[in-house]
This record gives C-alpha cells, sequence and structure tokens, in this order.
C-alpha cells in the first residue's frame, strides 16, 4: 500500500464498478491511495461499493449512452481536477445462441455496453488526459480469453472483445503523443455472477459441457492494480490472469 503522505492525489474511473471485476478493481485501487470514481447503470450496488472505503464516489452512468459518459468524466474533473486512470470494464454477455438464430437486438446490446461504451469512454479519457496539467493518463481495457478464443455459440461477445483488442493497439499508437499508455487485461473464469457458471458446466468447443476452475475474483483486482501503478514511462500492454488449470491453451 502506497504512503498517503507522500503520494499525490491519483484518480481513477472505473466502469462496472458496482460488482464482480468492476468491484474488486475498485476495492484493490482505494487501497493502494487511489481516489475511485464507480460508474454503472444502478445506484444501489454503487453507493455499497462507495461505503466499504471514503475514497470511492458513485456515480450512475450508462457507459452505452453518450450524455452519461461525458457527464462522468465531467463530474470526476469538476471534483477532483484530473482524471489518472480509466479501467474499461463495463460489458455484457448474451446466453449462448445458435448464430442463426442471434437477434439483432442482442447483437446490439452486447456490442453497445461492451465495445460501444468503451469507446466512449476511451474518447472521454483522451479529451481529459492530453489538457490537463500534467498531462497524460493510463487506459486499462478488460479484454477477456474470448479476446482470443471463442467459446461456442457466443459471436456477439467474442466480436465485442476482439474489438475491444484492436481499440486497445489504437489507443497505444494515438496515446503516444500524449503520454497516454494503454494496456489489456484478459480475464478468464474469475468467480463472479457472470464467470462463476464456469464451475457448473461450461459448452465446450466439441459439444460436451464440463466444469472448469475458476480463481478468487480479487486476484483481478490485484492486476489491475499493478498494471495502474506502473510509472508513466513503463507499460504492460497485454496481461492475462485465469486460473492456472483453465482450458484456454489448447482449448477445443
Amino acid at each position: 500500500m502506497s504512503d498517503d503522505t507522500t503520494t499525490p492525489a491519483r484518480i481513477a474511473i472505473v466502469t462496472g464498478g458496482g460488482s464482480g471485476i468492476g468491484r474488486s478493481a475498485a476495492l484493490a485501487l482505494a487501497s493502494d491511495c487511489w481516489t475511485v470514481v464507480v460508474a454503472g447503470r444502478r445506484a444501489e450496488p454503487l453507493d455499497e461499493v462507495a461505503a466499504t472505503a471514503p475514497r470511492i464516489v458513485p456515480v450512475v452512468a450508462d457507459v452505452s449512452v453518450e450524455a452519461d459518459v461525458r457527464r462522468l468524466f465531467d463530474t470526476a474533473v469538476d471534483r477532483f481536477g484530473r482524471v489518472d486512470l480509466l479501467f474499461n470494464n463495463a460489458g455484457t454477455g448474451a446466453p449462448p445462441t445458435p448464430f442463426d438464430e442471434l437477434t439483432l437486438d442482442t447483437w446490439d446490446e452486447v456490442l453497445a455496453a461492451t465495445l460501444t461504451g468503451s469507446f466512449l469512454c476511451a474518447r472521454e479519457a483522451f479529451r481529459v488526459m492530453r489538457t490537463q496539467t500534467p498531462p497524460g493518463g493510463r487506459i486499462i481495457n478488460n479484454g477477456s480469453i474470448s479476446a482470443h478464443a471463442p467459446r461456442p455459440l457466443s459471436a456477439p461477445y467474442t466480436v465485442a472483445k476482439h474489438g475491444i483488442s484492436g481499440l486497445t493497439k489504437q489507443l497505444q499508437l494515438d496515446g503516444r503523443p500524449f503520454g497516454i499508455a494503454c494496456g489489456q487485461i484478459d480475464i478468464g473464469n474469475a468467480a463472479t455472477s457472470m464467470g462463476s457458471g464456469a464451475a457448473d458446466g461450461t459448452l465446450q468447443a466439441d459439444g460436451t459441457t464440463r466444469s472448469e476452475p475458476t480463481m478468487d475474483v480479487a486476484e483481478t483486482g490485484r492486476a489491475v492494480a499493478y498494471m495502474a501503478g506502473l510509472p508513466a514511462g513503463t507499460n504492460v500492454p497485454n496481461l492475462t490472469v485465469m486460473p492456472t488449470a483453465m482450458p484456454f491453451v489448447g482449448r477445443g
């Protein structure tokens, strides 16, 4: 943990911060002396996270809504003067669905929350970070194992997460002139409401359903805090954290 008396104020925004990986990241960052603005669509879980640490501030915002994202960043700047970190974490999946049965509404919902929301937040982060004094900052995008290897019947989520990888690479390039670093964390089978179903049984590429190991979601927060705490001139472009025995290498 950093020393409060010697560490300058560092301001983070964490989207999807009311539960799961976002909550874990917010808690880890707050324990490392970051001031954390947690964003999400529902006030109650955000307030519950904020109640755990005085450094956590809740803001209700839907990342798929452009005006909400602008208000989120304006709120952080108005209150704290700057934004040093964005953890682009918000997103959603969909039930396994045969490709020809996917509806446009499902496609649009997953892409809006997971990819378009990340774009909107990253764009606002650039707007703030390139003009603040001192300039610069860091963006960490939540990718996924699915950014590299898809699960069966999960086209919208797979496409969205592959898009996150492209967004990350573009931000890494376009952020260089402004001191904006960007990295991607790819997380597998964290024990959250979204990921813990792997332990009950997950559809495999061969058509069988098998249980997969999961890991404590706190490990994801620790990994995000590590990436966030690097000095300005150092970056982790990609980091994968997953259970040791998760069937990722050789999946399928």
